[in-house]
This record gives C-alpha cells, sequence and structure tokens, in this order.
C-alpha cells in the first residue's frame, strides 16, 4: 500500500514539474519579447541587419513602428496601422497581408499566454494536491523536477541543434504547423514588415528566448538541489 502510495505521488509530482516547465516556456516567450520596455534588443538587431539602410528610414521611426506593432500583437491596440515616413514618402508601413498574418500571430500569443497563465494554476493545484497528502515534499518534488528537467533538457538540445543546422528548414516546418495558410510568406520587395524583421532577427531571437529558458531551469535546479542537500543535512 505505501509503495502504491509512493508511486501515484511520484507521478503526481513528475507531472506537475512538467506542466511547470512547460509553463516556464512559454514565458519565455514573453519575457524575451516584452521582457525590455524600450526595445533595446530590437534597436540592435535593426543595427545589425541594416534595417534603416534597407528601408530607407530612421532609426526614431523604425522604433516608433516597433512599439506600436507590439502593443498590438500584446492586445495593447486594436489595429495594425502606423503612418510613418518610408523611402521619404509618408505611408501605412503595413499591408493587408501584414495585417492578416499578424492577426493570426496574435492569437496565437495571446493563446499561449492564457495556456500559460492555466499550466501555472494546474502546477500549483498539483502541488496543493500533495501537501494535502502530507507528502515528503523535500523528497518528492526535487527529484521530479530533474525527473522532468532532464526530458526537456534532451528536446531542448535536440530542437537546438536542427534549428542551428538549418534554421530556414525548421522556421517553414514551424510556420506550416501553426498556419493553415502561405500568407506568412512576404517579398521584400513590397512588404515592408519582412525587411524589418529579416530571417536573421528570427534566429537571434529563437537564441534569446532559449537563453531565458535555460536560465529559468537552472535557476529551479539550483533551488531544487539546494533543497535535497538542506533535507539530507536536516536528517543526519
Amino acid at each position: 500500500m505505501m509503495k502504491k502510495r509512493r508511486r501515484i505521488e511520484n507521478a503526481v509530482a513528475v507531472a506537475a514539474m512538467t506542466i511547470l516547465i512547460i509553463a516556464l516556456l512559454l514565458s519565455s516567450f514573453q519575457i524575451a519579447i516584452y521582457g525590455d520596455p524600450d526595445y533595446r534588443f530590437y534597436e540592435k538587431e535593426y543595427q545589425k541587419y541594416q534595417v534603416a539602410e534597407s528601408l530607407s528610414m530612421e532609426i526614431e521611426d523604425i522604433m516608433d513602428v516597433t512599439e506600436k506593432m507590439m502593443a498590438y500583437l500584446i492586445g495593447e491596440r486594436e489595429e495594425l496601422s502606423v503612418i510613418t515616413q518610408v523611402d521619404g514618402k509618408e505611408l501605412d508601413f503595413f499591408n493587408e497581408q501584414d495585417r492578416f498574418h499578424m492577426g493570426e500571430v496574435k492569437e496565437l500569443f495571446l493563446g499561449g499566454l492564457r495556456l500559460r497563465n492555466y499550466l501555472f494554476a494546474a502546477a500549483v493545484l498539483l502541488i496543493v494536491l500533495l501537501i494535502l497528502w502530507k507528502t515528503d515534499m523535500g523528497r518528492v518534488l526535487p527529484r521530479a523536477y530533474f525527473a522532468s528537467l532532464g526530458v526537456f533538457g534532451a528536446l531542448t538540445v535536440i530542437l537546438g541543434c536542427l534549428f542551428v543546422s538549418d534554421f530556414n528548414k525548421y522556421f517553414t516546418i514551424f510556420h506550416e504547423i501553426f498556419f493553415d495558410n502561405d500568407l506568412w510568406i512576404f517579398d521584400p520587395a513590397k512588404d515592408y514588415m519582412i525587411r524589418m524583421l529579416p530571417e536573421g532577427f528570427f534566429f537571434d531571437f529563437v537564441i534569446r528566448i532559449g537563453g531565458f529558458f535555460i536560465g529559468e531551469l537552472t535557476l529551479l535546479g539550483i533551488l531544487a538541489g539546494g533543497w535535497i542537500v538542506y533535507g539530507r543535512r536536516k536528517k543526519s
């Protein structure tokens, strides 16, 4: 009976930690995208890929477009429309294809944030359940975290290697999975947005998201390891 109870506790703990790690991954997207309210990372990327020269725009105008686009994606603006100076002409930076695709991106992003919130709530409920069962949390929870971390660590390394080996291929696969049309394919000759956000920008962003995710996992790993060490010292 005791062994069965421990197996159930371990399974619930692993489920809680797995759900928590997925929630952290989704949080990494938000932190990478919105963690800097001044969008300094974006500005550095624009300078790196010579976006101002490509668009014949001032960097101040590009940053204004960026801020309004990001406000739209997080739901703070209803319409994706920015009148600005491009190549000496005053016009709307975004065209109808931009608006359609970014509308889909907005739904995907906000849906991911809602899912993240549900996952955090589910993880908390499972942990509360373990507490109500009077589970030895110092024994069960850290080990469950490291078990889940092993699986996600391996997946992170595999995905990282795939993206580094052929970013364009797997970036395309990502779009084919999450979008049921080809309106995410833009023509740099007429679509200003893709000239502002070249492929290298997205590659760097994937690295940035991965860095935040690994940092979060490492911090939790240190806390879990410290919890294990503390428990062993307390027993001895």
